[in-house]
């Protein structure tokens, strides 16, 4: 009758203290502590919430289980205990199907659910837009960025972030960095490819980076929701200065977009930027050797061998 009575009291506390708790959590506690949000002011893009709700519903599964766990293993710890005077074992019990159908199908549950969550947000944050109103060319290369804007046929080239020669900012990287524009609330699709070695897209606030494998290319599609400045740099351990592989993404207006696309324009950079200047290690054979180049009949080849 006590411990019943116990029950009613401690789980309405317990849930009334699990409430107040996240109702004082801050905007960064809400989204699990991930980068890209900002109180007040719209998601960095159309899938950071999606990619923010499967991390909390992810870590709030395992919390649980974690402290339903804890809390057998505790209460195991002190109900079972051995009293004063006693000695020997206890009871020792072989088998118990209930228990051990339980420990096997709710860890299956759990991770099945898992799975399938994952894959559903995986496949909606994949898929590509029919008619995307900006498609941007993004090269990674030994230890830069190049950024082609398909739609209006202007490029911009990139060089690896500099170390300050101020002295007083001494080993600090200047801010002059390659700059992707793009137009806010516009759909866009990045196109990933690399000029040599394997890289890897990553812009921190928009909680993303996908691969730049030699020899193919992949496609990034989303919608930029929030004006403002974001870092962006290659995850993946490319050579000597992959530290200084840093690059900035700046999303606009689209009057600013344009503005900026007019720059690019009356300096000269129109045209493609294309596989012409993919790393080739073996120049005497036509191509590129890892990301696809022009022969010399100007037809393109994805050879990764070389051959």
């Amino acid at each position: 009758m006590r411990s019943t009575r116990r029950r009613v009291i401690l789980v309405p506390l317990l849930a009334a203290g699990i409430v107040a708790a996240l109702s004082g959590c801050s905007t960064l506690e809400m989204h699990g502590y991930l980068p890209g949000f900002v109180a007040g002011q719209p998601d960095a893009t159309n899938q950071t919430q999606r990619v923010s709700d499967l991390w909390v519903g992810s870590w709030i599964t395992l919390l649980g289980v974690g402290v339903i766990t804890w809390g057998i293993i505790i209460w195991f710890a002190i109900v079972y205990r051995r009293r004063r005077g006693q000695t020997g074992l206890p009871v020792q019990l072989r088998y118990n199907m209930p228990i051990e159908i339980f420990y096997t199908v709710v860890p299956l549950i759990l991770v099945l659910g898992l799975f399938a969550f994952t894959a559903k947000d995986q496949s909606a944050i994949e898929a590509r837009f029919a008619h995307p109103d900006v498609t941007i060319d993004a090269y990674g290369k030994q230890w830069a960025w190049d950024f082609a804007y398909q739609n209006e046929d202007v490029y911009e080239q990139g060089v690896q972030a500099q170390l300050s020669s101020d002295p007083s900012n001494a080993g600090k990287v200047e801010t002059k960095l390659p700059t992707l524009y793009l137009p806010v609330d516009k759909k866009v699709e990045i196109q990933l490819r690399t000029r040599d070695v394997n890289h890897s897209f990553w812009v921190i606030d928009f909680l993303y980076k996908k691969d730049m494998i030699a020899g193919q290319t992949n496609y990034w599609d989303f919608i930029p929701q929030r004006i403002g400045t974001f870092e962006g740099k290659c995850a993946e351990l490319c050579g000597e200065y992959h530290s200084r592989m840093l690059f900035q993404v700046k999303v606009v207006s689209e009057n600013d977009y344009e503005a900026h696309i007019a720059a690019l324009r009356a300096e000269g950079n129109v045209g493609s930027i294309g596989l012409q200047y993919d790393k080739d290690d073996n120049a005497s054979a036509p191509g590129s050797q890892n990301s696809g180049g022009i022969d010399q009949n100007g037809d393109t080849s994805t050879s990764v061998s070389g051959n």
